[in-house]
């Protein structure tokens, strides 16, 4: 029976999370280069990718890297010395959204990144038949809209499943050019959509007033992994390129015992890498950074998915204050805190946040008292122990093996084979002197050969024959280190799976035109387009100025998520404004496609 790959993808923004992510359990991680990377301040040198890629291909792990970004002509040459650098050094795909860098024909997978705009099932079929062995499928997309991606295509499909999420369509997203010089697309987002604004009426009417009215609460899929896989995703993503290592750890360890539980329920899946992370603590996503849980648009368009009162990190609910004292407070639950903890309280006066400074006989003891008030929702965004946890964390990733130490008169050979059968034989040619006890010589051997502390192997069987022979222990240590060694360096040399497509043109776009807001900026992607049957290619936004322009279209909707949905009666009429200081947009509604859009007045 054929078994399909299930791989757990994620982020590093250097080789210290790079490493976490795989130890963890990661089955590939994906990284910036030093340009051309979305996450700007997330770029990476060659020589670190390169220790990156020689970390992870041990365990059969991959590493993507970005190169997602929008180029300019004069950026052409760059990117193309860069990505064969980095192709070089052995790395298993780039992402990427401008098709000049498709066009090059590079030898390395291609991966078509989420600002791509990847939402139809026409356009991934494209995708497909101009090389791409990989789509990354934008956040928004319901679970029936990725069912018809699959069914049109053979394509392998990369869903985010955690983390936060760009409220516009990824790719089609101009928001940061109307406030700054910075773009989403160049990799320099501002996130402006964090920002508060006021809600106004045609008549200058406000309906909500400094509300962060586009920040959308963070991605949470944990619940629906299974349903995604039956719908044809191979690739599990965590987003966060700028997340730190202790986010790393708790996240991907707990993807990954969920994804195994999976696996092991289907015996045609399997993990897409090998070695086993033993992990010594209990993963819990809502002792790390988020804005509180959300399955977005996978199962329909919703509300209910925004967070007006903060952009930050409220944390895990933890209750709410009882009683106040002069310098403290106590709650209504049996809830555990402790100095150090970092908390969020909302109340009447929106939300704030401090640090506790002791927690005695029930009172907690903040370290200021700012909106400490008697019925105030109480949350832990920082748990103090748990962090210290994940810094002590000494968790390890190995690789089962097998091993046979056969003894004679001549000398010792040892046999090492790992999980996948890849094996080593090493021997050393000596005089051996019978045994005194050949007990005692079994279980010495057995024991110095199962010492594979400090590598990424875990010897778990060991056979010994000839054990009425007597062999030093440095002799058999030796002959393990050195079997490890070059077991691993054989991991090394194996060849990793690779699927290299080349792009023939014979694939033919969706439509005759490519318009502003997909992007063309240099003269290889117009021609990329060309040769795909385009007719119309349209001066690309990223390089004009955005007034009088639609700099955001999304599936999230204002209206909807206050509950005045056009479709419902609602009570509010006429047309809606957003305003943050002088900076002024236009919102529109499209019910039949049920989607919101933005577009820049001054």
């Amino acid at each position: 029976m054929r078994k399909y790959p299930i791989e757990l993808l994620a982020p590093a923004k250097n080789l210290e999370a790079a490493m976490a992510a795989i130890d963890y359990g990661a089955d590939a991680i994906y990284m910036g280069a030093e340009r051309f990377g979305a996450r700007r301040a997330a770029g990476n040198t060659t020589d670190d990718i390169a220790r990156a890629v020689e970390y992870a291909h041990q365990y059969g792990a991959r590493v993507h890297v970005a190169l997602n970004t929008l180029l300019f002509d004069n950026e052409l040459k760059e990117a193309e010395n860069t990505a064969r650098r980095l192709i070089d050094v052995g790395i298993d795909a780039l992402i990427v959204q401008d098709m000049a860098l498709r066009a090059m024909n590079l030898p390395v997978e291609m991966h078509a990144s989420t600002q791509v705009g990847n939402t139809t099932a026409e356009g991934a079929k494209f995708l497909e038949e101009c090389g791409f062995s990989r789509v990354i499928l934008e956040r928004a997309l319901t679970l029936d809209d990725i069912k018809k991606i699959r069914q049109a295509t053979n394509v392998e499909l990369e869903c985010f499943i955690h983390g936060a999420i760009c409220v516009g369509y990824s790719g089609r997203c101009f928001l940061s050019r109307t406030t700054s010089q910075r773009s989403g697309n160049r990799g320099e987002c501002s996130q402006p959509c964090r920002l508060p604004y006021d809600l106004k009426d045609s008549a200058g009417r406000k309906i909500l007033t400094g509300k962060h009215l586009l920040s959308v609460r963070d991605l949470d899929l944990s619940k629906s992994l299974e349903e995604l896989i039956m719908a044809g995703v191979s690739s599990f993503k965590i987003e966060g390129r700028l997340k730190d290592v202790r986010y790393i750890k708790n996240i991907v360890a707990y993807y990954r015992q969920l994804l195994d539980n999976i696996i092991s329920h289907h015996s045609d899946l399997k993990r897409a890498s090998i070695g086993e992370s033993s992990i010594d603590f209990t993963p819990n996503p809502a002792k790390s950074f988020t804005r509180g849980a959300s399955s977005y648009m996978l199962y329909g368009k919703c509300g209910d998915v925004a967070s007006f009162d903060t952009p930050k990190a409220v944390g895990e609910y933890i209750g709410r204050i009882e009683s106040v004292t002069r310098n403290g407070f106590r709650l209504d639950t049996t809830a555990t805190l402790s100095s150090g903890d970092g908390i969020c309280i909302a109340g009447n006066n929106g939300v704030g946040g401090t640090n506790i400074n002791a927690v005695a006989d029930g009172v907690i003891k903040p370290n200021r008292m700012d909106d400490i008030v008697v019925g105030a929702k109480l949350y832990r965004n920082y748990d103090h122990r748990f962090a210290l946890a994940l810094d002590r964390s000494k968790t390890r990733r190995t690789i089962t093996c097998s091993a046979k130490l056969e003894l004679s008169a001549n000398g010792a050979t040892l046999t090492i084979k790992d999980c996948e059968g890849i094996e080593v034989v090493i021997s050393r040619e000596c005089k051996l002197q019978m045994a005194t006890d050949t007990t005692k010589m079994a279980e010495t051997a057995r024991r110095q050969i199962e010492k594979s502390g400090g590598t990424i192997f875990l010897i778990r069987d060991v056979e010994i024959t000839g054990n009425e022979y007597f062999a030093p222990a440095s002799i058999l240590n030796d002959l393990r280190r050195e079997a490890l060694d070059l077991l691993r360096h054989k991991r090394l040399q194996s060849p990793m799976s690779h699927d290299i497509k080349s792009d023939n043109f014979t694939a033919k776009y969706p439509s005759k035109v490519v318009t502003r807001y997909e992007n063309v900026t240099n003269h290889m992607a117009k021609e990329f387009y060309s040769r795909h049957g385009v007719e119309i290619i349209e001066p690309a936004l990223e390089q004009q100025p955005t007034i009088g322009e639609r700099v955001m279209i999304s599936s999230y909707c204002i209206r909807r998520e206050i509950g005045e949905c056009l479709k419902q009666k609602p009570r509010i009429k006429g047309d809606l404004f957003l305003e943050h200081g002088t900076t002024r947009y236009a919102l529109k509604f499209d019910c039949r496609l049920c989607q919101m859009e933005l577009w820049h007045l001054n």
